[in-house]
């Protein structure tokens, strides 16, 4: 089905609909918290003028300070959920009417009407019009062919204006010029289509705004009409939320108070996972090579991770071990344990017909169901396949007793494969809720439904998914995966792309199949396979995962051996600055990997880079997305330190700049920007560690004055600081909280000095 478009050209309404628009807001009231605004569809100039004429009710509410509500309704119809849960902080408001005018303020944004003229809805913040809804730019819409009603909204965008997120979008990361339908899709990571479709977008001029539909929710941004963003829906009422920052960090902060904090997943998930791949033959002699494999060779494996076929095929999913390859389970998984690795199981939500859990699942009523009463099936995926129905909470309690029962014999944790396939045509819920809103939702409760059962059995701080697909409210279910993605560059590239957008849209965490997934003819290239692997360590989270080809790196060349074991190494060295920085990010609402306009808003070179990123707050990340070894790259100005390659050093001036460099094969641009205090442990061996014992400091042109940093536990919790303070060419580093032996590396204009920490303090002339 097509975007939803309502006019032709700018003058023109297409011919199949009806449009009516807000003429005036004739009236408003307030009730406690709360105001009103009635705009009719022509003005209001006699009596007369109030019969056998419609109206669209404009109800303004604050959940969060600096966060207004706007719900747009014609008629005032019930919906038959599921609806987003949100949260009410309760903000003090200022609401103001008079004969001419009618504002609702909370803390610095206000929504302002005037009052018997012309339709006008602004947003305003700081002195200045954030957005707003113009003259005929709000629509109540009939489609008279169809009978299908449509509501619609457009918010205005100024000259440089930049709009981002949206979630996980594979295309051009500026939305600006698309076209974005919220359905969640199994597309793979090469279309329009999308796994995690969040109905909220953020922009470079300080607010984002969050459309509380579950449903299907049509964009149009800086499309159908140029100079707005639109967004529309079918039914009788528009919910949405203008979220003012100003920065990216506070509009993000404040759209999570609204929707769902972000999890912190376990110190150990930011390991390298190692996958069995999806088609490739393996049993419990193949999973231990591989393991064995990557200690003989020195490489630190976290997790590994079985995929679908640890269960018989047709059967999915069977929540049981295919007992021919894999006879001793529990004895399997004590073997790995044993090694200090963590367990991972493939799973889905959908039960084929031929699986032992079908006949169960049917008799007590814990599918998805057609209107005749006989359970939705299809044969896309899996034979017979029928769908768990979380709407039922016994359907619910079912499931999580299979997954208990893996749990018990010693599984850590789950890939939640799937969720979007889900039936909207002919279906019916035990809740009764609406197919066309439960279709995106559907996410939820699944997720929901594992990383309970894992929160319950293992405890919260443990529990941890490896999930598909989202949406609104799933940044509490961590972490979440890109998808089936394309083994080239240009694959690897969008997936950049897809995971930015979707980073920016409510997310902390993110990863991506290392070498990408869907092989085609062949195998993985060694120098894809190689910068894949780089790019993949600079993540979240880092997992190896293909369709039909094993992803250990032996199987390329020995300098992937070499270059994984480099960046795994480097990654777990940086656990004291990744997980303080997540633990923190997380607790505020903010991604871990960010855009590089989240941290230089005011540099505009910034605004369009999708290529590069930042990794937490002070570490620049650009990967080569060639096999010449080429990377285009911007700095902001300042100071910029490798922290891999000691002769990288750029004092980059005032406007920034541009740079064209090679790098080997064992190499890329990871950069420290200035005042960086960056602590590692480069003996590390698993990501979960004392992150407060024998550190190395290493300290990136430090600037005048003081500067601290915190190191949090394996918790996340605050449990060390290092402060360091300039004065002319001297350093004063005072620790707090570390243990063991600790270096101090001091990087200043690409020269380092080595000092050592003298108990709690060293003092360092250069």
């Amino acid at each position: 089905m097509a975007i939803l478009k309502f006019t032709n050209g700018y003058w023109l309404t297409r011919d199949e609909y009806d449009v009516n628009s807000p003429a005036e807001a004739f009236s408003a009231k307030q009730n406690g918290k709360e105001m009103t605004v009635f705009a009719p569809y022509k003005r209001i100039k006699t009596r007369g003028d109030e019969l056998n004429l419609g109206m669209t009710t404009i109800k303004l509410t604050s959940p969060v300070e600096d966060v207004i509500g706007v719900k747009l309704t014609h008629f005032d119809q019930d919906t038959h959920g599921p609806s987003y849960k949100l949260n009410n902080l309760d903000p003090d408001v200022n609401i103001v009417i008079t004969d001419k005018h009618a504002s609702l303020t909370s803390g610095k944004l206000s929504v302002n009407f005037p009052l018997r003229d012309e339709f006008d809805m602004s947003f305003t913040a700081d002195g200045r019009e954030v957005t707003s809804s113009k003259f005929k730019a709000q629509g109540e819409i009939l489609n008279h062919d169809t009978g299908v009603h449509y509501m619609r909204e457009q918010l205005s965008i100024g000259v440089d204006e930049k709009i981002y997120g949206l979630g996980e979008r594979f295309g051009n990361f500026v939305k600006n010029g698309q076209e974005v339908r919220t359905t969640n899709q199994d597309g793979g990571t090469g279309s329009e289509q999308s796994y995690k479709n969040i109905p909220f977008y953020i922009s470079n001029e300080g607010y984002g705004v969050f459309v509380d539909q579950p449903e299907t929710v049509d964009y149009e941004i800086a499309s159908e009409n140029v100079d707005r963003v639109q967004f529309s829906v079918a039914g009788q009422s528009l919910q949405y939320y203008v979220i003012y920052g100003p920065t990216p960090q506070e509009i993000l902060h404040k759209y999570t108070q609204l929707t769902g904090g972000i999890q912190l997943p376990p110190a150990w998930s930011f390991g390298l996972w190692l996958s069995t791949s999806f088609t490739t033959d393996y049993s419990e002699e193949t999973v231990m090579k591989f393991i064995n494999g990557m200690q003989e060779r020195h490489i630190p494996l976290d997790v590994f991770h079985f995929d679908c076929f640890w269960q018989k095929g047709f059967e999915w999913s069977n929540m049981q071990w295919d007992r021919d390859e894999f006879p001793d389970p529990v004895g399997l998984i004590k073997k790995i344990h044993d090694k200090g690795i963590k367990v991972c199981v493939w799973l889905n939500p959908y039960i084929a017909q031929q699986g032992p859990m079908f006949e169960e699942g049917k008799k007590k009523g814990y599918f998805i169901k057609r209107e005749d009463g006989n359970i939705w099936q299809w044969d896309l995926w899996q034979a017979g396949n029928a769908f768990v129905d979380f709407t039922n909470p016994d359907a619910v309690k079912w499931y999580q007793s299979k997954l208990k029962a893996l749990l018990d014999m010693g599984v850590d944790c789950f890939k939640t494969d799937f969720g979007e396939r889900i039936p909207v045509d002919d279906a019916v819920f035990f809740d009764g809720s609406d197919p066309k809103r439960e279709h995106n939702y559907y996410t939820l409760q699944y997720n929901q439904a594992v990383f309970d059962i894992l929160a319950q059995e293992k405890g919260k701080d443990e529990a941890v998914l490896f999930a598909r697909s989202a949406t609104v409210g799933s940044q509490k279910f961590p972490v979440h995966w890109g998808g089936d993605c394309l083994s080239n560059f240009k694959s690897m590239s969008d997936t950049l792309h897809g995971g930015l957008s979707f980073l920016s849209s409510g997310f902390g965490f993110w990863s991506h199949d290392i070498g990408g997934f869907e092989d085609g003819p062949g195998t993985p290239t060694p120098d894809l396979y190689k910068r894949w692997t780089q790019f993949g360590l600079l993540s979240s989270h880092s997992r190896y995962h293909g369709s039909d080809v094993y992803r250990v790196p032996w199987n390329f060349d020995d300098e992937a051996v070499e270059n994984t074991r480099k960046f795994v190494n480097l990654k777990l060295s940086l656990m004291p600055y990744l997980y303080t920085q997540a633990a923190h990010d997380a607790a505020y609402g903010n991604p871990l990997m960010r855009p590089m306009w989240f941290n230089f808003k005011d540099d505009y070179n910034t605004h369009t880079i999708a290529n590069q990123y930042m990794f937490g707050s002070q570490l620049l990340v650009a990967p080569v997305f060639n096999s010449e070894g080429n990377v285009h790259f911007y700095l902001p100005a300042g100071k910029w330190t490798s922290i891999i390659d000691d002769n990288e050093f750029y004092d980059v001036p005032e406007g920034g700049k541009w740079l064209t460099k090679a790098y080997d094969e064992l190499s890329l641009p990871v950069l420290a920007r200035q005042n960086t205090i960056l602590l590692r442990n480069p003996k590390a061996v698993h990501a979960d560690y004392d992150f407060t014992k024998d550190l190395d400091i290493h300290l990136f042109d430090m600037q005048e004055g003081s500067t601290t940093v915190a190191v949090v536990n394996q918790k996340g919790v605050d449990a060390g600081h290092v402060t360091v303070d300039r004065s002319g060419n001297t350093l004063k580093v005072t620790t707090d909280g570390l243990t063991g032996n600790a270096t101090i590396y001091v990087h200043e204009d690409g020269q380092t000095t080595k000092a050592a920490l003298d108990g709690t303090t060293a003092t360092i002339t250069l």
